[in-house]
């Protein structure tokens, strides 16, 4: 059983080629996502399965940086709507900390990578053009008009123009790319009108224009020497993008397509992302509250064209739940179901790893770090009392202390208490937020759950007890005392946190101080 990243490096390992070129690209139009992100990570993948197979391989990413702005995104104001066609590389820095819009957008993105230990070539589609690299496939594309239009026209139910070119100028006077038509050639002046009311002319060296998207995309992969590209699926679509610039590349550029991977968009809380309405979830948002590795995991523990869609709310508690046990597994700390599950999960985590540990890693319960953080703050010590007591530390560390760990397991000890920290910041609902009373709180109580949480104190201050056994006795008790579970643990979490709700009562009352508990419990100020 494969991997499906190891099965496409297996299809590749077949060609006759001396380095792979795993291409990915991204419009420079917003905040760049995980959604439109996937084809860095899966290229990346793809390479480096690559090269663990001794086959040269290289990740490339080309930034789409010269394309219209079609959609002012979130957050710029109205005003940037004056921008709407202008490349993306025209237009200036929404808030005057960058060169530009588009290093305003790209440099997160790319720091973002260092963490996930991403290394590829990055290109500038803007400055391809400036510096002349598309010139001469603008030439031939011009000269071969008529044949790209005739491909173009069998995907097509309204056939192109008879002067129709490939190509679109910067219009000289309203600078917008998406407003031009060209309509004829010379040498190396494309002659347009502009929607504006502009005619003019443009030299096809000086980078005032591109090649349209998908005589673009064909041109590239020559270019570069591109022989495998991950893509969205709606390229990937019947006579749609991949098709067309295949057979362009093949009859006009005569260079055979690359490998196809294409993938289903990645959905936020069920709805498409969209850098305008400000529907998105970048990585750089991903890694505050997880390890890079997670988001990794998210991409590749399905395949490509499975529908995903992401929740940084309460469903993440479970995304984090599967990631930790995988990672669990592949370290044989803990026992997979089957044999088949195991092979599964190791591979899933072999292409999710970012770096083989030097030992056992550090990541206890993202879950009960929740609980254990909203207790104990940022103290390190504390914490790691808790854990040990709630036995929710990862198999291996049950003997040792804080100042055992090595130092990458206690950075990944800090780095969760600092993820969990900003996820109950920025995403947890209110029903897993509390804050333990310093006073009882102002509450009701009937004489029975009095004397349920009486005795509840008495048994934590005569016996040292696990979480189940206190959860076990807990039940006893309020059945001796003819409560329902329900006003049972209410009584509970009243008089602790002043809400009718809370985390899971045995650990709970475990992770306090002892005393504090016992005094709580027997409404002693």
């Amino acid at each position: 059983m494969k991997h499906w990243v190891e099965r496409i490096a297996d299809e590749l390992k077949k060609m006759d080629i001396k380095e792979h070129v795993i291409a990915s690209g991204t419009s420079i139009s917003g905040a760049i996502h995980i959604g439109n992100s996937c084809d860095v990570f899966i290229a990346n993948a793809i390479t480096k399965s690559l090269l663990e197979n001794n086959i040269k391989a290289k990740t490339i990413w080309v930034a789409d940086d010269h394309d219209p702005l079609r959609k002012v995104p979130y957050p710029l104001p109205e005003s940037f709507k004056k921008y709407l066609g202008v490349p993306y590389s025209m237009i200036p820095c929404p808030e005057d900390c960058c060169e530009g819009f588009v290093e305003h957008f790209q440099r997160p993105f790319l720091e973002s990578l260092k963490k996930f230990n991403i290394e590829l070539e990055t290109y500038s589609g803007a400055q391809m053009y400036k510096d002349g690299s598309y010139n001469k496939y603008i030439r031939l594309s011009l000269e071969r008009a008529e044949d790209i239009r005739r491909i173009f026209n069998k995907y097509r139910e309204n056939p192109l123009p008879d002067d129709w070119l490939p190509y679109n100028p910067i219009c000289d006077e309203c600078g917008r790319i998406n407003t031009t038509y060209a309509k004829d050639f010379q040498g190396d002046a494309v002659y347009y009108d502009c929607k504006c009311g502009f005619s003019g002319q443009v030299d096809i060296k000086s980078g005032q224009g591109k090649l349209t998207w998908r005589v673009e995309w064909a041109a590239r992969w020559k270019m570069l020497n591109v022989t495998c590209e991950p893509f969205g699926k709606d390229h990937a679509a019947s006579g749609g993008s991949y098709d067309v610039s295949s057979e362009i590349s093949r009859e006009i550029f005569d260079y055979p397509p690359p490998y196809p991977v294409p993938y289903e968009w990645i959905t936020l809380k069920g709805e498409a992302m969209s850098k305008s309405k400000g529907v998105f979830f970048t990585p750089g948002q991903w890694l505050e509250i997880g390890p890079p590795e997670s988001l990794n995991y998210f991409i590749f523990r399905s395949k490509p064209m499975k529908h995903k869609d992401f929740n940084p709310e309460m469903p993440f508690l479970d995304l984090m739940d599967q990631f930790d046990r995988t990672e669990r597994i592949y370290y044989d700390m803990e026992s997979p179901t089957s044999a088949k599950e195991e092979e599964k999960l190791k591979r899933i985590y072999k292409a999710s790893m970012i770096q083989e540990f030097e030992d056992l890693p550090l990541r206890p319960s993202y879950r009960f770090m929740t609980v254990a953080y909203q207790i104990a703050g940022e103290n390190l010590e504390r914490i790691y009392k808790i854990l040990k007591k709630n036995s929710q530390l990862p198999p291996g560390f049950d003997e040792k202390s804080l100042d055992d760990l090595k130092d990458f397991q206690r950075e990944q000890l800090i780095e969760r208490i600092e993820h969990v920290q900003n996820w109950l910041g920025k995403y947890a609902p209110e029903i897993v937020k509390f804050q333990v009373q310093e006073k009882i709180p102002p509450v009701e109580l009937s004489k029975k759950q009095k004397a349920f949480l009486s005795e509840v104190a008495d048994t934590i201050k005569e016996k040292t007890l696990t979480p189940k056994e206190l959860h076990d006795k807990i039940y006893n008790i309020l059945r001796k005392h003819g409560l329902k579970p329900k006003e049972a643990f209410q009584a509970i979490y009243k008089v602790l946190i002043g809400k009718k709700m809370g985390p899971r009562a045995a650990s709970f009352l475990l992770s306090l101080d002892k005393e504090f508990v016992i005094k709580r419990l027997k409404l002693i100020e």
